[in-house]
């Protein structure tokens, strides 16, 4: 170990450090970017633990994350690899084993094993604005430390099984509201654990150990979760394994987590959770893009040409993510099929309760605008055209958009197929346009190809990306080729279920 005499703090190992103040101990963990549980960060904790619990000196520990957030989840470099020690279980055993209290500062967003950990200490506060979940589900499997059987003791059954199931975070104030945390607050997180282990000597802030709270047992409330998964998730695999690890949460705490375990290793085991994780690594592949480093361009307004399946869903997604759209068509009656399929779109986002009644009605009132003429679009920072694949269609409206379209504009095609450098070719700035292609229905699928032409400028291949991003969708990076990465993949497999026809089956 090793003091830094500036801080006062003592390094433990290169993430973890521990500062004194008079009876109080700090643990710091900085493990850039997004204070991943690796094995680094948790060997350091349990030292630090382990060393402050010999200290007559100390009365009260306090546990907060340097950086723009506490523990965010797992290392993602450790999966597949064998665990090695201290497991997360075993740290947040030993946590909240201890015999000094321990409360822990939560800002930004506190994942998976680091709500666990959180839920581990004896007490919990989250600066404004935090976030905490539990999305081991999205993995195809379920939390494995203690995740289980912490969150239905501190929050309820109903609340762990949604939380557990479904995967999503929840904000500052629904945590409060059930039990995960006990405070909101504000200020800096070093200064917010100080003063919060300071109120768990004065007894102003409860220290309990949440593994010795009971679960208030509500069979109704499995069941019903069961029977939702039942239909809304029959062949997913983890779901209903969370469901079992819940249910467990009426046996002594260390009986609870060997069920967890057991369940969680069945998860594991599973090719789905093989096939998740593969989908979780190829997902953040894609983001390592050569154009990455450029700044993208601001996008504030969308033009979006042609009310059709793709333009109406396309749009649909736009609005969906808060940026305004100019919606055009040749004419009043394509604008109308355009609107309606907007309009229907979005009150299926209200059915689903993805949207309020009342941003429904401000986007159809401020945020769509239409019209005929693609002089609309001339404020428009990108404008998407998403007509039909005809390429001389195309080029004539490229060739309208170099003259009516401002300066530095995005200029994009939905083309599942055509070739972008000859779209380019028909305008004076080749280096603004770029093939933009969705799949249907664009405001669901997730997919977007992000097509490069020859002189596609880096900055505009950026602005793609940043713009899936906004959307909430997956940008892949494609060169321009017939049917570019997804068709092609579907060209060969069609052929393939064509010969097996051919063959009788």
């Amino acid at each position: 170990m090793q003091a830094n005499p500036e801080t006062g703090e003592t390094g433990i190992n290169d993430v973890v450090s521990i500062e004194r103040h008079g009876q109080i101990a700090l643990i710091a963990l900085d493990n850039p970017p997004v204070n991943a549980a690796s094995h680094a960060l948790r060997s350091g904790l349990w030292t630090a633990v382990e060393g402050l619990q010999a200290d007559t000196g100390v009365q009260a520990i306090a546990l907060y994350a340097k950086g723009r957030t506490f523990i965010a989840g797992a290392d993602i470099r450790e999966f597949g690899k064998p665990p090695l020690d201290p497991w997360l279980p075993e740290l947040c055993n030993f946590i909240e084993k201890s015999v000094k209290p321990i409360v822990c500062v939560l800002h930004g967003t506190t994942l998976g094993g680091g709500l666990e950990v959180a839920m581990s200490c004896h007490a919990r506060v989250a600066l404004k604005g935090t976030k905490v979940g539990l999305p081991e589900v999205t993995l195809g499997i379920l939390p494995g430390a203690g995740g289980t059987q912490r969150a239905p003791r501190l929050a309820g059954i109903p609340k762990a099984l949604d939380m557990i199931t479904s995967g999503k975070p929840v904000g500052a104030e629904d945590a409060l509201e059930h039990g995960l945390i006990d405070r909101i607050v504000e200020g800096d997180p070093r200064e917010i654990a100080i003063g919060s282990a300071q109120e768990l000597i004065d007894g102003t802030l409860a220290a309990r150990k949440t593994g010795e709270l009971t679960a208030e047992p509500d069979e109704a409330a499995l069941e019903a979760m069961r029977a939702k998964l039942a239909k809304s998730q029959p062949l997913l695999f983890s779901p209903h394994k969370c469901v079992d690890a819940v249910a467990a949460c009426g046996l002594p705490v260390e009986e609870g987590m060997k069920e967890e375990r057991r369940l969680y290793n069945e998860c594991m085991e599973s090719p789905q959770r093989a096939g998740l994780i593969h989908a979780f690594f190829s997902e953040r592949a894609v983001t390592k893009f050569p154009e990455a480093k450029s700044e993208p361009r601001p996008i504030n307004a969308i033009g979006v040409i042609g009310g059709g399946t793709m333009g109406s869903g396309i749009a649909t997604a736009a609005l969906l993510a808060g940026v305004p759209v100019t919606l055009t068509e040749r004419d009043q009656a394509g604008l109308d099929r355009g609107i309606s399929a907007i309009t229907k779109n979005l009150d299926g986002a209200v059915k689903r309760g993805k949207l309020s009644t009342a941003a429904r009605e401000d986007i159809l009132s401020s945020k769509l605008k239409t019209s005929t003429d693609l002089a609309a679009l001339a404020d428009a920072d990108l404008i998407i055209e998403a007509v039909f694949e005809d390429m001389d269609v195309k080029r004539d409206i490229f060739g309208t958009l170099d003259r009516v379209a401002k300066k530095g504009a995005v200029l994009a095609s939905n083309t599942s197929y055509l070739d972008i450098n000859e779209i380019a070719a028909m305008t004076s700035r080749p280096a603004d346009v770029i093939g933009l292609h969705f799949f249907s229905p664009a405001h669901v699928m997730r997919l977007l190809e992000v097509v490069v032409a020859d002189k596609t400028g880096a900055d505009v291949v950026a602005t793609g990306f940043a713009l899936a991003k906004r959307l909430k969708k997956i940008a892949v990076r494609s060169g321009v080729c017939d049917g570019f990465i997804g068709n092609r993949i579907m060209t060969f497999y069609k052929k393939a279920a064509d010969y097996m026809m051919m063959d009788g089956a």
